[in-house]
């Protein structure tokens, strides 16, 4: 009965400050905002899109009939349309018209922003502007690009400070274009050096530009493959290392331990560490099994939700 009294009381109390223009009042009735977001990674489907079974735009119409309310595009499936306004226009206006969220652009092919020589990194950034340019106009707040550098992966200190300097150096010329349109960049564990969660993590650091970020894929973190074993840095850690500057994160469903071995993805556990660092924003799923994309994609947005509900309960 008290329960009953309380929710017909919290009700009233709504009402009446609707009707009497007190707003504060009503928003305290209103269901809270959820503890993070869930958004689609284009590449969940990247086997369709290949083969012509998918159309890029139809994506967020696509995505919404699964419950999703918000796209993370990849440049490779409309490479040659960064600067094609009437095909940018058709993406946001379908995009618009679903109530999709466009979150950002992952940015593959276009150069090594590591590379040696400052001419070969200017050419990179200047490769990337038209994407951000699209990224501003299709409403999204990134773009992610990758940090690779002429310096390959190996053991030796050198390299490693070596391959940060170059790197940093090329993303800080990217961000501060970016910064003009309101963009982040982010740069995702994507192999090699950036795969280790504390030199990615340090390269950030080292930019000291507010628009670089991290974009933390829990499942990037195999750094390279030495005689037929992989080298990889533990998940759990480096999405830790990685969330201070994070501005989303990606989820496929397997992890990495530090001595090359994979595992299912212990979802409350990663989301609890994920969620230690104040980010409520968009986790984007990105996986997709061949021949059943949408039905695997489903399965991990239910367990999502799942975890998402009982970690709410937990307070």
């Amino acid at each position: 009965m008290n329960n009953r009294r309380n929710f017909l009381k919290s009700a009233g109390l709504a009402t009446a400050a609707i009707g009497l223009g007190l707003p504060q009042v009503a928003f305290s009735a209103k269901k809270a905002a959820p503890l993070f977001k869930i958004s689609l990674a284009e590449w969940s489907l990247n086997k369709q899109l290949f083969s012509g079974k998918m159309n890029h735009l139809d994506f967020p119409i696509l995505t919404k009939k699964a419950g999703i309310e918000a796209v993370e595009y990849v440049n490779q499936f409309f490479k040659d349309k960064a600067k094609d306004m009437t095909y940018l226009k058709e993406m946001k206006t379908r995009a618009d018209g679903e109530g999709v969220r466009s979150v950002l652009i992952m940015c593959d092919g276009e150069g090594m922003l590591g590379a040696v020589s400052p001419e070969e990194r200017n050419q990179t950034v200047e490769n990337h502007k038209k994407w951000v340019e699209a990224a501003k106009f299709l409403g999204c707040h990134s773009v992610r690009v990758n940090a690779y550098s002429a310096i390959p992966w190996s053991t030796s200190q050198e390299d490693y400070k070596t391959s940060s300097d170059l790197a940093s150096a090329g993303l800080r010329e990217l961000c501060e274009f970016a910064d003009d349109f309101d963009i982040n960049v982010l740069i995702e564990n994507h192999g090699g050096f950036s795969s280790n969660g504390k030199w990615l993590a340090e390269m950030i650091q080292k930019t000291d530009h507010r628009r670089a970020g991290t974009l933390p894929d829990f499942g990037n973190f195999r750094i390279a493959t030495e005689d037929g074993k992989a080298i990889s840095y533990d998940s759990y850690l480096g999405v830790d290392e990685l969330m201070p500057r994070a501005k989303g994160v990606s989820l496929k469903p397997t992890v990495w331990d530090d001595k090359g071995n994979e595992h299912p993805l212990d979802y409350s556990k990663m989301m609890k560490l994920v969620l230690a660092h104040d980010f409520h924003e968009y986790v984007g799923i990105e996986h997709g099994e061949e021949g059943r994309e949408w039905e695997s994609i489903e399965e991990i947005k239910i367990e999502l939700e799942k975890v998402r509900s009982g970690l709410a309960k937990e307070g």
